[in-house]
């Protein structure tokens, strides 16, 4: 049975408001409280700070307005897959599954999982990360990890019930961390300091691009060394903007979907990209470059909140991060078991993620996700890999995107009832933006990109091995 028989098995329950709530809620998690601390540090300027989220900005919308044209010609349960499948073949989408479940979806979930614990610990102390449950040796489990887990098998249960259940988690929760963060952009320019906006925004400063130190030193760049520096600062960006594409992977439960995918990737991603773009403005007419490059672990928003609300900010802050982490990971967690579902579709999985439960979910791929992410969170190891992928992730994007031009010249007769913005010019400025930022990260954070690209690499070799073994369990 095809996949696009199979989806009919699905049930079409998600309209263009809560498509849209997936795409903006898989997107805003705690990245947008937090990076811009390393984005500063990086760039050591208010205005590299800007120019890091501008690029950031149109590769997301870039990317999500390309996106349209595939997830109309493919309104298929799966997504990415689906579109890698039909442009390159098996093999290459075969790699990206195996990547997404092994590292990209299931890290992300755990780390998403702890950043909840680890600010639910602001009003709960007993729950944070340094408090420890269980020691062996040099290894152990907080109680951090242990709530982390806790949420992830609670979303996963919910999403067992039927996509109704994960929809109406998904909308309500993510109007609210919308809410959330124009209200504390409002406040936060409401106690705007004249004196940090022209200290940041003044021209002897806004465009000094150098390496800001926690110490307070700086260290200028040489010349290919601020490219380097630029790319660096976008890892923390991209990610934080990362999971757009989320509606694409339940097409399959989507009204409508040659219509709704498109549209819900697009308006998601600019709502979401305008927040983030008005927040970055908003911290830096709150603190000074220098502040947000040395604040506590990286929580730039919690000294924010503080200058803002007082001592009161902190928990202010800490219940907002906890619901857009809440919400986050219902929707990571909700997409990413259709990529499973769709593979094994095609004998390239565990069969039972292929089936379906009575409430028309692939409970089975859910369950499975849920041990994987359960797994990272206890090896503690997820924030290094998440590094480690970027380029990975970024590294799909563009071979998605230049399927585009693939398939219009080797299958030009399918229906695309929604045509790439602006192409070929938007999907090509992307192309070259992404490889530059892979080639970048590669030449100056190999640390971090090799291990990535291994990972995803071994993909090539498991598929033959599964073609062979022909999965059956």
């Amino acid at each position: 049975m095809s996949n696009q028989e199979n989806s009919q098995d699905f049930k079409k329950s998600l309209g263009l408001l809560d498509a849209t709530m997936l795409v903006a809620g898989s997107m805003i998690g705690s990245g947008i409280f937090i990076v811009s601390s390393d984005i500063a540090r990086n760039t050591g300027s208010a205005g590299w700070l800007m120019v890091v989220w501008l690029i950031c900005g149109f590769m997301t919308l870039a990317a999500a307005l390309s996106y349209g044209e595939l997830s109309a010609m493919f309104p298929k349960a799966g997504g990415q897959y689906i579109y890698l499948k039909e442009a390159y073949g098996p093999v290459v989408s075969f790699t990206f599954g195996w990547t997404f479940f092994a590292v990209i979806q299931t890290a992300t979930i755990a780390a998403v999982g702890v950043a909840f614990a680890k600010f639910t610990a602001y009003l709960f102390p007993v729950l944070d990360e340094d408090v420890y449950l269980l020691v062996l040796g040099d290894y152990h489990i907080s109680s951090a990890q242990v709530l982390a887990i806790a949420v992830i098998v609670l979303l996963t249960f919910i999403n067992t019930g039927g996509v109704k259940n994960g929809k109406t988690v998904q909308t309500v929760l993510t109007l609210i961390k919308i809410l959330s963060l124009v209200l504390l952009v409002i406040f936060g320019f409401a106690a705007f300091d004249l004196e940090v906006w022209n200290q940041n925004w003044s021209s002897e400063h806004m465009w000094n691009l150098q390496r800001l130190n926690t110490d307070g030193s700086t260290a200028d760049y040489a010349t290919f060394g601020a490219f380097g520096a630029i790319s660096a600062a976008l890892v923390g960006a991209l990610f934080s903007s990362d999971s757009w594409h989320s509606s694409s992977a339940v097409a399959g439960e989507i009204k409508n979907p040659q219509r709704n995918i498109g549209l819900s990737l697009a308006l998601g991603t600019l709502m979401v990209t305008v927040i983030y773009i008005l927040t970055n403005l908003m911290y830096t007419g709150v603190l000074t470059i220098e502040e947000m490059a040395s604040a506590p672990k990286d929580r730039v928003a919690m000294l924010v909140a503080q200058e803002i609300f007082g001592p009161v900010g902190i928990a202010i802050l800490a219940i907002m991060i906890m619901v857009s982490t809440f919400g986050c990971n219902n929707g990571l967690i909700l997409a990413g078991a259709r990529i499973y579902y769709s593979m094994a579709k095609d004998g390239l999985f565990f069969k039972k993620t292929g089936t379906l439960n009575k409430n028309a979910v692939p409970a089975y791929a859910l369950w499975l996700q849920a041990v994987i992410a359960s797994i990272w969170c206890l090896t503690g190891k997820y924030g290094d890999l998440l590094d480690m992928i970027t380029c990975v992730v970024v590294m799909f994007y563009v071979l998605c995107i230049i399927g585009i031009f693939w398939l219009r010249y080797k299958r030009p007769d399918v229906p695309r009832p929604y045509k790439a913005f602006g192409y070929p010019f938007i999907p090509a400025i992307y192309i070259l933006m992404g490889i530059s930022f892979i080639i970048l990260l590669v030449i100056y954070k190999p640390q971090f990109t090799w291990p990535g690209i291994i990972i995803t690499l071994l993909g090539i070799p498991l598929y033959y091995f599964v073609k062979q073994k022909d999965v059956k369990t």
